[in-house]
């Protein structure tokens, strides 16, 4: 798939409905792959990380999750490419899974989260299938647990692994994993979780449109995220300016 040079990460020209083209693809056949769901801070994040920017620019598919990474591919000249936003990902690809047969299993957010994201879905698709929901700790796993958790997950064997574990940690463990799990995507999401919980609001949809979904959620969360976005906006609109977006 064709991507685009954002501040030196690889972008995929894609938008919701290709995405879901494409895993169909990697599912029937059995390729695994890894998706990277990249907004504004976890471009940055990556830029300033050579092995992030590794993990991104070798991905089965980095999709832009947010407005600012869309508005870049614009400019290249991709006027296809559109918002592949996580939450919106998330509801897509279950929909579809549920008519499919694909099998998920959801690893992350706080206790309890992974289940009550398997209630809520599972009342909303009935024929979707959930074969495993785990909540890690916070802290890193001793090597024996992570053992145990690659065992846990290949025993269920789904076909996709929704990793809620935030940005950057989610994209290192999928790194890390993706030669020792069976699945055939694992797909970092981020906060889904928690939006589809009901743990977290997200703006309304005009502002997801505009691109105004960063002052919501500083509205909502101003002591958690002004240091991201107060800061990291203009540091993202500068390198754009000395590094305008280009086709790969």
């Amino acid at each position: 798939m064709t991507r685009v040079d954002v501040l030196g990460i690889h972008v995929s020209v894609t938008n919701l409905d290709a995405a879901v083209a494409t895993f169909a693809d990697w599912i029937d056949a059995e390729e695994r792959q890894l998706v990277c769901v990249s907004d504004m801070n976890a471009l940055l994040h990556a830029r300033a990380d050579a092995r992030l920017t590794e993990v991104y620019n070798t991905s089965g598919l980095t999709v832009p999750d947010g407005m600012p990474l869309v508005w870049a591919g614009k400019k290249a000249g991709f006027e296809q490419m559109s918002r592949v936003a996580g939450p919106d990902l998330l509801e897509r690809v279950l929909a579809e899974s549920a008519e499919r047969g694909w099998t998920q299993y959801f690893y992350g957010g706080a206790e309890g989260v992974a289940e009550e994201l398997r209630e809520r879905f599972q009342e909303r698709h009935p024929a979707l299938k959930v074969v495993g929901v785990e909540c890690p700790p916070y802290r890193e796993l001793t090597d024996a647990e992570d053992a145990e958790t690659v065992d846990r997950m290949n025993e269920a064997r789904p076909d996709i692994v929704w990793v809620g574990l935030g940005a950057p940690k989610q994209e290192r463990w999928m790194a890390d994993h993706r030669d020792r799990l069976n699945a055939t995507i694992l797909i970092g999401v981020g906060a889904a979780f928690d939006f589809h919980t009901g743990r977290l609001d997200r703006a309304p949809a005009w502002m997801q449109r505009s691109g105004l979904e960063w002052s919501y959620r500083l509205y909502k969360e101003p002591k958690r995220l002004w240091r991201r976005y107060l800061l990291g906006i203009p540091r993202f609109l500068a390198g754009i300016l000395r590094h305008p977006p280009r086709a790969l």
